[in-house]
């Protein structure tokens, strides 16, 4: 049996609720005939940051997995994210596939994606399935490296091609919410035809210098 594995940072609820809020603000910016049907929106319990998304793993490779989310963890201390603009993506991307939460540039969150990637890699794990998955989510952005986001909402392109372009919203609004990352998870996705289940196999948190 396979499972679809992805590692991520979960946020909190008052965070969460915030997003939900964005969310509901920026639906009603589109044409009310069209945006049910245009863009899927995602449910606040599903807020999150991919950080490596890794496919379809068997069942005893997943453990391994786990392991290295927890080493990393215990080396990588607890830090800042920031929130800056809501906006479609990826970026230059047209139509867009997305509406999503845009991250600031952050040094710490950067180096925990390459050291996770690299210890992947190291495993040899993916070349069991497809290598080219470890990049599958820099090549969903639209790019060739990480570009750190929350996915709001998945635009159906076909409906936005029935919009005329000067009915398109501009959606682009700067924001700034901040959090501090505590854990990174281990999440398995489940398609079904209401959305993703998404399911926490392991939480790593991270390491709080002022408890040592």
């Amino acid at each position: 049996m396979q499972h679809r594995i992805f590692i991520a940072i979960n946020l909190p609820e008052e965070i969460k609720k915030e997003l939900e809020n964005l969310e509901k603000e920026t639906a009603e910016l589109f044409p009310q005939e069209t945006s049910r049907g245009l863009v899927r929106w995602i449910k606040k319990d599903n807020l999150h940051i991919t950080l490596l998304f890794l496919g379809f793993l068997k069942e005893e490779d997943i453990p391994q997995i786990c392991q290295i989310v927890k080493e990393i963890s215990k080396i990588q201390t607890i830090f800042s994210l920031e929130f800056k603009k809501v906006l479609y993506g990826p970026p230059n991307k047209i139509p867009p596939r997305l509406v999503w939460v845009e991250l600031g540039k952050n040094r710490e969150l950067t180096g925990l994606v390459e050291k996770l990637k690299q210890k992947v890699e190291e495993t040899g794990i993916l070349r069991k399935i497809e290598k080219t998955r470890l990049q599958r989510y820099a090549l969903h952005c639209g790019q060739g490296e990480f570009s750190p986001h929350i996915t709001l909402g998945r635009i159906k392109t076909w409906q936005w091609r029935r919009i005329e372009p000067e009915e398109r919203p501009d959606i682009g609004k700067d924001i700034s919410l901040n959090f501090q990352v505590h854990s990174i998870e281990v999440m398995e996705s489940q398609l079904k035809r209401s959305g993703a289940e998404y399911t926490v196999l392991e939480s790593a948190p991270l390491s709080n210098p002022g408890k040592l």
